[in-house]
């Protein structure tokens, strides 16, 4: 047989491989892995997705939550995965940070996932004691200018989200502030509240009871909207930061190789997930923004935010782990 031919037999074989595999896909539980400990919005979320996807799909969707590392242990599993579909991470800003975070990982952030959709994204906000001086953040900026180094901004823990966009907001604003870390929101939300801080940055959603209810005040959110949960909140940009732009996002990826039939079957299935009436309102009740992708439009997020918060840490002079 020529080799022209023996080569046209072969890629004509595994096409049809592909497209088969693509056909019959899922043939067995599908299992989302998720570097976030059960109950927190991320895991709700996914929980939210996977539940209407099962439905599509006509698989089970299980969670398996693997919290700690920075999200290393979750990536980990992933990345040695088989590349068939069945075996998915739940990526987001925080898969971006931990590439810029730690001096290693077992795994190339950028080569070794293929992103599939965003599923949502979270507002990110500054607020302080509802009692304190500081009604605005035009307020907080002036005492921050004329007192160096005496304002104390608080935050989870160094290397977070909320934490690196804490130094983007000392750097973006020009001012010399205190990045006070805590070991969790919780923490944070005593700080404030028995004024050992000044101001925090944290994800909008688990502070919105305390706003709710009159115990914080929320000066602004750094995304590049107004949050529909609290239209009357400026933004930083609007509040005069220009530069401090960040929210905190999720989406899912599979491992690097699995096939592109394999792929757009589950962005598909992922979008009508995300879109769903029913998920869009469970998702806004816990304060997240419905948020669908394609895959190339995920990848290039996953990207974009790898290069940016790795920009971020190095000018944060923040050392890796």
């Amino acid at each position: 047989m020529q080799m022209w031919k023996r080569c046209a037999m072969v890629a004509g074989m595994a096409l049809l491989a592909l497209t088969s595999q693509a056909q019959t896909f899922p043939t067995k539980t599908i299992r989302i892995v998720v570097p976030f400990g059960a109950g927190g919005v991320a895991d709700l979320t996914a929980r939210t997705v996977a539940q209407k996807l099962s439905q599509s799909l006509g698989q089970s969707v299980v969670i398996d939550n693997k919290p700690g590392a920075g999200g290393v242990s979750a990536g980990d599993v992933v990345a040695k995965a088989d590349p068939d579909g069945h075996t998915l991470l739940l990526i987001s800003n925080g898969t971006a940070v931990s590439a810029g975070i730690f001096k290693s990982l077992p795994f190339d952030t950028l080569k070794d996932f293929a992103p599939i959709s965003t599923l949502a994204s979270f507002d990110i906000a500054i607020v302080t004691p509802v009692d304190s001086p500081f009604k605005t953040l035009a307020d907080l900026l002036a005492f921050a200018k004329a007192n160096p180094g005496k304002l104390n901004l608080g935050t989870i823990n160094i290397g977070s989200t909320q934490n690196l966009t804490a130094e983007l907001f000392k750097s973006a604003a020009n001012i010399d502030v205190q990045i006070v870390p805590f070991n969790g929101t919780p923490a944070v939300i005593t700080a404030l509240r028995g004024h050992q801080i000044d101001a925090a940055v944290e994800i909008l959603g688990p502070v919105i009871p305390q706003i709710s209810t009159k115990a914080l005040r929320a000066l602004a959110v750094t995304g590049a909207k107004r949050s529909a949960v609290l239209p009357d909140v400026p933004t930083a940009v609007e509040s005069g930061v220009p530069g401090l732009v960040a929210t905190s996002w999720n989406g899912l990826a599979a491992p690097a190789g699995t096939p592109a039939a394999v792929i757009n079957r589950l962005n598909k299935d992922i979008v009508a997930a995300v879109n769903a009436p029913d998920v869009k309102s469970k998702l806004h009740a816990l304060n997240v923004e419905a948020q669908s992708s394609s895959p190339e439009q995920a990848a290039s997020l996953l990207a974009s935010e790898t290069r940016r918060w790795g920009d971020i840490i190095s000018r944060a002079k923040i050392p890796t782990q």
